[in-house]
């Protein structure tokens, strides 16, 4: 058997407007909600499934997702035009940049939650494949 991510929760102060919030944002689908979730999958079959928790024992996290160049374009289009603070690095100390590490694209941001949103157009350590 080979080991894949299947889901994971991602704690949130409202669990339905931060996953309507990505899955705007990715151009993805707010799937229908399942006790306490509201999840939202992914292309290759991960389901973030958001629940909402005490503001005072939220744990803010780090999520990263890999697009297409063309994705890239329509995500970054929607957070420009929503206004939504962006950053070049994970430490907000370039504020409106994108980054361009690994010959592609990235650019982190917030959600509604504090955590903190990242989407790269090229996985970390890309190298373009060489002819020969």
């Amino acid at each position: 058997m080979s080991v894949q991510l299947n889901h994971t929760i991602i704690q949130s102060r409202n669990n339905r407007e931060a996953a309507e919030f990505l899955a705007d944002v990715l151009g993805l689908e707010v799937g229908t909600e399942w006790g306490p979730f509201v999840p939202v999958e992914t292309a290759n079959g991960v389901t973030l499934d958001f629940a909402t928790v005490p503001a005072d024992s939220l744990t803010i996290q780090h999520y990263a997702f890999l697009v297409s160049e063309e994705e890239f374009d329509v995500s970054f289009g929607k957070i420009r035009a929503g206004g939504i603070p962006y950053f070049a690095d994970p430490h907000m100390k370039r504020p409106g940049e994108i980054n361009h590490n690994d010959g592609g694209r990235g650019v982190y941001f917030l959600d509604p939650s504090g955590h903190g949103m990242e989407i790269i157009t090229r996985p970390y350590g890309y190298q373009e494949p060489t002819a020969g």
